[in-house]
């Protein structure tokens, strides 16, 4: 991604206009750090330029119970681990070193079978999973090196392990492949889970079964970047990027026929489009699915979203990057500019909100990171720069053309094409119920170069383990040993498995 840019101005500085009303941060930081197991590691990679702490930059979030995960390209050195997490009983608030996930011996870039090189989308779901795709690349545009082939991690997150380690085939992806995005689709049990992985430079979209441990392609001109809209204007950066293609995605609730609908864009588009994951499920029908794929109305202007997730609801949150702010829409609503709203905005502190999320417990998160000024320019870092917000969902709608929540209750399903007509669906999924638990936000003790410990605040619920036998019999290191190979210095890093 991001390797398009052809023209850049910087016309000055950012906006004047600051203050969000409704997120509440979280999180914030002028550069990254990270918890190395110790002092004198962590002064050894500082030294070798193992670790360039004005080098990381935020792009992904993830929720799950105490666990708040953050994903850090290696676009350039000094990125000591690509997947990471804050935990949250430890440090409810401001500026915490992020704790390598699982372990460091898991973000060892060029280590294909064990480790991942660079990570950008993350998701859990309500059978505990991670789900990671690792691009096995480091560097951007230019200076990319692929080490590694693209790579499907799912972890089992409550023993932080991996179950699995699916590589994309060959037939999956092209010479001008980048894939950054990930969308979880389940069904009515943790087997019946699909993976949808956006091409955004390739131009397709990639589906992998679960319980098939399999992948297959789609190709659409519903992909491609629409030639007039790839002028960006964020933080008085003026660039271009005209080659972006499909991007963001978001699914629906289950509706009445068992299935979900994809809504989707490309980066360089202010337009949606949609198509039914019984059509994407579908691999034999790959081929033969052009006609199944619908276009909707265009945003309106200064619409570009990197971004986008569903409620169990129908309500669709995502990124304004040219806006500094979030949007709405609810899908009960016709998909056009008047029932679109704002739920937050903010020229100084949503400088380019990367990803939002929404929890299992209806909270959202969003992650600003002044991405174009990273790539593009030059981050004060005597200024903060990363931002982690949250806010209940309820709140950040309220108020707006999108809060007619009261009218959907889970299960409600969506017209195809938005509209009022909405019948609703038993819930029959085979899935954990209040498989969250709530977290604790009681600060404890905390040491920053030390890893601490894995705990919850509550012994996880059970949950509906996968009956498939597909997953890797390889072992991976759980105690002392774990290292992170320093390409300068072979330098090892003792770990404690954590």
């Amino acid at each position: 991604m991001w390797k398009s840019v052809v023209c850049v101005a910087l016309i000055g500085a950012f906006g004047a206009v600051s203050g969000t009303s409704k997120l509440q941060e979280r999180y914030s930081w002028r550069q990254l750090d990270f918890v190395f197991p110790n002092q004198q590691l962590k002064q050894q990679a500082l030294a070798s330029g193992d670790y360039v702490p004005t080098n990381g930059l935020p792009v992904g979030i993830e929720r799950w119970e105490n666990k708040l995960f953050v994903s850090v390209p290696r676009w350039k050195d000094g990125i000591p681990s690509t997947l990471n997490y804050i935990d949250m009983n430890q440090t409810p608030s401001g500026s915490p070193p992020l704790i390598p996930y699982p372990s460091w011996a898991n973000n060892v870039a060029g280590d294909c079978q064990n480790g991942l090189s660079t990570v950008y989308r993350i998701k859990a779901d309500k059978c505990g999973r991670l789900w990671v795709l690792d691009t096995g690349t480091v560097g951007i545009g230019n200076t990319t090196q692929q080490l590694c082939p693209y790579a499907l991690n799912i972890f089992d997150l409550k023993t932080n392990t991996r179950l699995r380690r699916y590589e994309l085939r060959a037939e999956d992806t092209n010479q001008n492949t980048f894939i950054a995005n990930i969308a979880i689709d389940m069904g009515r049990s943790c087997d019946d889970t699909f993976a949808y992985m956006s091409d955004e430079l390739g131009y397709g979209l990639i589906a992998y079964s679960f319980e098939k441990n399999k992948s297959w392609r789609f190709e659409h001109s519903f992909f491609f970047p629409d030639p007039l809209r790839g002028d960006f204007n964020v933080a008085s950066l003026n660039f271009q990027w005209g080659e972006e293609g499909i991007f963001g995605m978001s699914l629906s609730p289950m509706q009445a026929d068992g299935f979900r609908t994809m809504y989707f864009s490309p980066l360089a588009s202010h337009r949606e489009f949609m198509v039914s994951t019984q059509v994407l499920r579908d691999e034999e029908g790959a081929e033969e699915s052009f006609h199944k794929f619908t276009y909707l109305k265009e945003r309106g202007p200064n619409s570009h979203t990197t971004s986008r997730v569903m409620s169990e609801t129908g309500l669709q949150l995502f990124n304004l990057i040219d806006q500094n702010a979030v949007g709405c829409w609810h899908s009960s609503l016709p998909y056009s500019p008047e029932n679109h709203g704002i739920v937050d905005r903010d020229d100084v502190e949503l400088v380019f909100p990367a990803d939002v999320k929404i929890d299992f417990e209806e909270n959202v998160w969003v992650i600003s990171d002044r991405m174009p000024v990273f790539l593009i320019a030059e981050l004060d870092y005597s200024d903060v720069n990363f931002r982690i917000f949250t806010a209940p969902l309820s709140t950040l709608v309220s108020g707006t053309v999108c809060d007619v929540a009261p009218s959907l209750r889970p299960g409600a399903i969506q017209s195809k094409f938005g509209g009022s007509d909405l019948t609703t669906y038993p819930g029959t999924t085979l899935l954990p119920a209040g498989y969250s638990q709530p977290i604790s936000y009681t600060p404890t003790s905390y040491a920053p170069t030390v890893a601490p410990v894995t705990k919850y605040t509550s012994a996880p619920a059970a949950y509906d383990h996968p009956t498939s036998h597909m997953y890797t019999t390889q072992e991976y290191p759980t105690t002392a040993k774990a290292y992170h190979f320093n390409k300068y210095h072979n330098v090892e890093y003792q770990s404690h498995g954590n």
